[in-house]
C-alpha cells in the first residue's frame, strides 16, 4: 500500500509578520472575520480550528523542502499536466501562493515571458529559497514576495491568476487571505486551488488534507468568487478554478 504523504503548505500557525499598529476599522473586520470560525478540540491532523464545516489541517515548514523539489514529484503528480491546463498567456502576472522553493514558481516563469510570477510564502527561509534560485535560474521575471498569514501583500488589481497547490487547506486564516487575493485579481481574474480529491477513498493521504469541489466552493463563494470549472486531468488531485 502507497504510504500516506503529508502535503506540504505553507500558511499556517505562525507569528504575523506585520507591523504596526491596527485601526479601529481593521480591529472591527478582524472581529467580524474570526467570528466565522469554531474552536474545538484539535484532531490528530489539525488544529481545532473550524471553517465552514472543515478543520484547518496542520501545516510543515521549511524543514521539509526537500519534500517539495523530491524528483518523483512530476511523476506522481503529473506536473506537466497542471501547467498545461493553467493555459497561462505570455502576459499573465501569476501569484504562487505558498511558493516553497519555487517549484511550480519556475516552471511557470517561462510562460509568461512578458508578465511576472509572484512567489508567495510567509516564512523568510523560504524567501531566501526563492531568492537564490531565482539568481541561479536567471528567472528576471520572477519577485518573491514576504506575506503573511491573513495578507499576502499583493496591490490591489494586480494579478491575473492566484494558485494554490496543496496550500489552501492548511492556511490558518482562510477568510481573511482570500478577501485578500481577490482584492489583488483584476476583473475576471482568477483563483485556481489544486487539492488531493476528498471525494476519493482511494487517493492515500490524511482526510484533513484532501478536500472536495463542493467544501471548495463553498468556501470561495464566500469571498465572492464564482465557481468556474474543474479538471480533473491528474492523477489524485483536481484543478478547481474560480473566477472574479
Amino acid at each position: 500500500m502507497k504510504l500516506i504523504l503529508l502535503p506540504l503548505a505553507l500558511f499556517g500557525l505562525l507569528t504575523d509578520l506585520s507591523c504596526g499598529q491596527s485601526t479601529g476599522r481593521e480591529s472591527t473586520a478582524s472581529q467580524t472575520a474570526d467570528s466565522l470560525y469554531q474552536y474545538r478540540d484539535a484532531s490528530r491532523d489539525g488544529i481545532g480550528k473550524q471553517y465552514q464545516g472543515r478543520e484547518i489541517a496542520q501545516v510543515m515548514g521549511h524543514l521539509g523542502a526537500d519534500w517539495l523539489d523530491r524528483p518523483e514529484r512530476e511523476q506522481e503528480e503529473r506536473t506537466d499536466l497542471l501547467l498545461d491546463a493553467l493555459a497561462l498567456k505570455p502576459t499573465d502576472v501569476v501569484a504562487d501562493i505558498g511558493a516553497g522553493t519555487g517549484y511550480f514558481t519556475f516552471r511557470m516563469a517561462p510562460a509568461v515571458p512578458q508578465g511576472r510570477v509572484l512567489a508567495v510564502d510567509i516564512q523568510p527561509e523560504m524567501i531566501e529559497y526563492l531568492n537564490e534560485n531565482r539568481k541561479k535560474q536567471k528567472a528576471s521575471n520572477v519577485q518573491p514576495v514576504l506575506g503573511t498569514i491573513t495578507d499576502p501583500k499583493l496591490p490591489p488589481n494586480s494579478i491575473d491568476m492566484a494558485l494554490m497547490v496543496d496550500a489552501y487547506h492548511e492556511f490558518s486564516h482562510p477568510y481573511e487571505m482570500m478577501r485578500q487575493i481577490v482584492k489583488a485579481l483584476r476583473p475576471g481574474g482568477r483563483v485556481v486551488l489544486v487539492e488531493y480529491r476528498a471525494e476519493d477513498p482511494s487517493v492515500p493521504i490524511k482526510p484533513l488534507h484532501k478536500m472536495s469541489v463542493r467544501q471548495a466552493t463553498r468556501e470561495m463563494k464566500a469571498v465572492g468568487l464564482m465557481f468556474e470549472k474543474v479538471a480533473r486531468t491528474l492523477p489524485q488531485q483536481h484543478i478547481i478554478f474560480f473566477k472574479k
